[in-house]
């Protein structure tokens, strides 16, 4: 009886054909022609705001790059990543919703993937640092003290190499890159799964290594510095104000960070959804037009994390300028 249903499902997954092998053009969209142009100018925008402010964050980091924190330094980082989204992917997809179609071919279509992939990963596992580094600045100050800019750039390293291996790993023979089920994007090629069983060991380890653990991560972070700022706010009340102020700066560039991440998980989960249930689900079961709303939330994430570090970091100023008025009363009494 096993060897029977081995064999069924063996057959079941060789039977199985993708989208993109169903019709001659898997490049042609599946959407009405109002709804790509509605959706090519909802990513114009989208495309202008992410460039204009992830541009901005990173020019003015440059002005005072010699004095930026580990944590800023992550900061910056994740604002390449957006902008390189923004820049890199976007003009692609933009084109495309207006031509009502996917104009760069399959080459277009496996660059297009790997861009935003690769873009994507460096983005959360940056957050995932940056959580690290809340982490052990909030909970662990032993370990915190010793954090410094070239640890900083020793984890950038870390990061671009991780997301360069994940992103060109399908070009490996394992996996691949294919275009959305309404035709004017691509993606993972998530329907390997559905294929064979090398297929779902890609998708998993995908899955795994480059969302859930990440996000276990991330979570496991804040979860413990919410638990660590409720046992120890009246401690804090007891040391100096250099050390209160010390420990405001921290806990602003925390709320930043858990802001940012909630963010991009906010905008990411309905697409893992989509895509995990595409994946191992029931083949073809998700509508093609219910499909291109995830995806449209996911390319939205790059947009609003500069307009959250912008609108707190104006705190951090009123942070830093009582801190120094704080200093400079403190000399004066002396």
């Amino acid at each position: 009886m096993s060897g029977m249903a081995s064999d069924h499902s063996n057959s079941s997954q060789e039977e199985y054909t993708p989208h993109y092998l169903q019709k001659e053009d898997p490049f042609a969209s599946k959407l009405s022609r109002e709804a790509d142009i509605i959706a090519g100018f909802y990513l114009t925008i989208i495309g202008i705001l992410s460039t204009l402010g992830n541009g901005y964050v990173i020019f003015m980091s440059s002005k005072r790059k010699k004095k930026l924190r580990p944590a800023e330094i992550m900061t910056v980082n994740l604002a390449v990543c957006d902008l390189g989204i923004s820049v890199v992917g976007k003009p692609f997809s933009i084109i495309s919703f207006f031509s009502h179609r996917w104009m760069f071919g399959w080459i277009g279509c496996r660059w297009y993937g790997w861009a935003g992939f690769f873009f994507g990963c460096g983005s959360l596992i940056t957050m995932t640092a940056v959580s690290l580094d809340r982490y052990l600045k909030i909970c662990h100050l032993s370990y915190g003290t010793w954090l410094k800019r070239h640890h900083a750039f020793i984890c950038l390293a870390i990061i671009w190499a991780y997301a360069t291996f994940w992103a060109t790993v399908p070009f490996a023979g394992v996996g691949s890159y294919a275009p959305e089920p309404f035709g004017t994007s691509c993606t993972l090629d998530w329907w390997l799964a559905q294929a064979s069983v090398a297929g779902q060991a890609f998708v998993l380890s995908i899955l795994f290594f480059c969302l859930l653990f990440p996000t276990a991560v991330i979570v496991f972070s804040y979860v413990k510095i919410i638990l660590k700022v409720k046992s120890s706010t009246k401690e804090i009340a007891h040391y100096d104000s250099r050390i209160q102020n010390s420990h405001l700066l921290e806990m602003k560039l925390t709320k930043v960070a858990m802001l940012i991440c909630a963010g991009f998980l906010i905008a990411w989960i309905p697409y893992a959804v989509v895509s995990v249930w595409s994946a191992f689900g029931r083949p073809d079961s998700v509508p093609i037009q219910f499909s291109v709303i995830p995806t449209l939330l996911a390319k939205s994430a790059a947009m609003y994390n500069p307009i959250i570090y912008q609108v707190i970091d104006c705190k951090f100023a009123c942070c830093r300028s009582g801190g120094l008025k704080a200093k400079s009363s403190l000399k004066k009494s002396r």
